[in-house]
This record gives structure tokens, sequence and C-alpha cells, in this order.
């Protein structure tokens, strides 16, 4: 992926916490003839004894399920707001304009889990994303016949990762002046322009710091 030391978060951290934030992965993987496949999976992310697992689950019985089983080298790319950014808002405009984004790519090894993981998998993942201790669609408050008969259609898996990069490319490279130009304008645009804007004004200080210590 881009790699340009400047377009770096300030630690793994503050990575894994990205991550955390957008859960909704692109699984992608390869097939005995070369061919990519993808899928687009709620994951959950774990660290255990200093590594970083993720885990969720897939229908049985679809072509990615089938290359997962036959090679189990994975990517899962996680991603948030992204927008055009234009040169015209920056103080030097004959220049080309740009894209900012965050993205990470976890590389690792996957593994298919048994029933009684499976079983935890589903119950993980609901309590996470219904955040609601009291929601009658938690797995344990669910009719066991039921549970029982929708595991059947399912696997659940777990990744080891293996390497993890990233990028946050959000105008860390230009001077001050343009990176307010650029936060107001995309006040001023859709919903990713706006998150992008509110990203940019959460880490001017650091920025400019960073900015100061190279100079």
């Amino acid at each position: 992926m881009y790699n340009v030391p400047y377009f770096k978060a300030a630690g793994q951290e503050q990575v894994i916490d990205f991550m955390r934030q957008h859960p909704f992965a692109i699984l992608c993987g390869v097939d005995e003839h070369n061919r990519p496949v993808a899928t687009h999976v709620p994951v959950l992310i774990e660290e255990r004894d200093e590594k970083l697992f993720l885990t969720a689950h897939v229908m049985r019985k679809q072509d990615h399920t089938n290359v997962f089983a036959a090679n189990q080298n994975v990517l899962a790319i996680f991603y948030g707001p992204h927008t055009y950014v234009s040169a015209s808002w920056y103080e030097d405009k004959k220049v080309a304009g740009t894209w900012n984004y965050q993205a990470v790519h976890a590389s690792g090894i996957l593994q298919f889990l048994n029933e009684e993981q499976l079983r935890d998998v589903l119950t993980k993942l609901t309590e996470r994303f219904e955040n609601n201790p009291h929601s009658p669609s938690l797995v344990q408050k669910m009719d066991r016949a039921y549970v029982d008969k929708m595991m059947q259609a399912v696997v659940a898996f777990e990744i080891e990762v293996q390497s993890l990069q990233h990028v946050f490319k959000l105008s860390q490279n230009r001077d001050e002046a343009s990176y307010k130009n650029i936060i107001g304008n995309l006040a001023d645009g859709d919903a990713d322009a706006k998150a992008v804007s509110e990203l940019m004004k959460q880490n001017a200080d650091n920025v400019f710091k960073k900015n100061e210590k190279r100079e």
C-alpha cells in the first residue's frame, strides 16, 4: 500500500483503535487459479499474548469460503471516510489535487473454528454490535433450537495477523494555511468530507508539532 512516513499514525495502538472503530472489513483471498475473491464481514479485533487476532463468520458453501479453506493466506482491509481534496484550496494552487483517506491492511493466516467456538464468536459479535445487555437479539437470549439451526449455515474463523500496514493520509504534508483551507472547504461537503474535515481538525496540533520537528 501507499507508504510515506508522514502519513502514519502515532503508534500501533492508534491503528488498532481505528480498526475497532471501522470493523466492517473487506476480506480478500486468491483461489487455485490466482483469481482474487473478496467478501465483506464485521470482525472482532482481539489482542492475546501480544498477538492480534480477527474473528468473524461467513456462510458455508460460498466461493470465498471454499477459497479460504484451500488457501489460508488472507488480507483484511479496514477503511474509514474518504474524500477528494482540490488543489484550489492550497496556497500554491497550480499543483495536482489528491484524495484523503485512512486504511489499514491486516495480512495473516485464516483458521476455521469448531462448533463450540462458532457459538462463542456469534455470542461475542452480537454483544459487540447490539451494544445493549438487555437486547432480546443477543445469542444467549434467543431460542436454542433457532440458534442451532442457523449455525448449520455458517462457519466461524480466526485470523492471526502477521503483518499490519496502514496509511492515514490527511494532508499532513501541507503548510498550515493550506491545511486550514482544506478543513474549511471539506466542512461544507458531503458526510465523508465533513468526517475527514473533523479528523484533520482533531489532528492539527500533532501535524504541526511534527512539522516543526522535521524543520
